[in-house]
């Protein structure tokens, strides 16, 4: 998640998506990624949820007609790469949203097999070789850390991370030999912990 406080006031507070920064009750969009006023990401859920779903409406219309090698191409260019575009922002997110893009996937590998809604998705998945959802914002924030570990990142997000390596201690700790990262102390557990350096070091 991008998103960090700026404002230690309780009633009076903003949030900074960079390079952008915005007072509470406005909505902004950035990279094409919708964060609503309470920074839930329901408004980002919701508006890649309609668009994959109107994707898989397209393909269901011709999917007959299409081999399964092509039909899984279609389905990962159209769908699959919507919902992994920047997919470490939702990271944090509720279960019901989490839920809500999950939902996206089984319905895409029901369209690839030509299963009913009635069997059991977790065997399809597995074949497709797709994580769930929660494992997949996982792993892609996961991968976002690497990078910004090993300079590959923008610098902008590879600034936030500190190793504790780096950190001056009175006494040595095991973790000053690891790549451990340092979690930064927030205020908030529903925005604070929900952003990018914290949400890293937690990975």
């Amino acid at each position: 998640m991008f998103i960090c406080l700026t404002s230690a006031s309780d009633s009076d507070w903003s949030y900074s998506c960079w390079p952008h920064t915005c007072a509470a009750g406005t909505n902004i969009r950035d990279l094409r990624v919708c964060i609503d006023a309470d920074v839930t990401m329901s408004a980002y859920v919701i508006a890649v949820v309609k668009v994959c779903f109107a994707a898989l409406h397209e393909i269901c219309s011709v999917c007959r007609s299409l081999t399964c090698t092509t039909l899984l191409t279609l389905v990962h260019a159209l769908v699959v790469t919507k919902v992994d575009y920047c997919s470490s922002v939702p990271s944090g997110i509720s279960g019901q949203l989490l839920q809500r893009l999950q939902s996206v996937f089984n319905t895409a590998a029901c369209l690839v097999f030509l299963a009913r809604k009635s069997e059991h998705i977790t065997p399809l998945l597995c074949e497709l070789h797709w994580l769930k959802v929660p494992e997949r914002i996982h792993f892609w924030l996961c991968v976002l850390v690497y990078r910004c570990l090993n300079g590959t990142a923008p610098s902008y997000l590879a600034e936030t991370l500190r190793l504790t390596a780096d950190v001056g201690l009175p006494r040595c700790l095991r973790s000053a030999s690891t790549s451990t990262l340092v979690i930064p102390f927030t205020r908030r557990t529903t925005l604070g912990d929900r952003a990018f350096p914290v949400a890293a070091a937690w990975a």
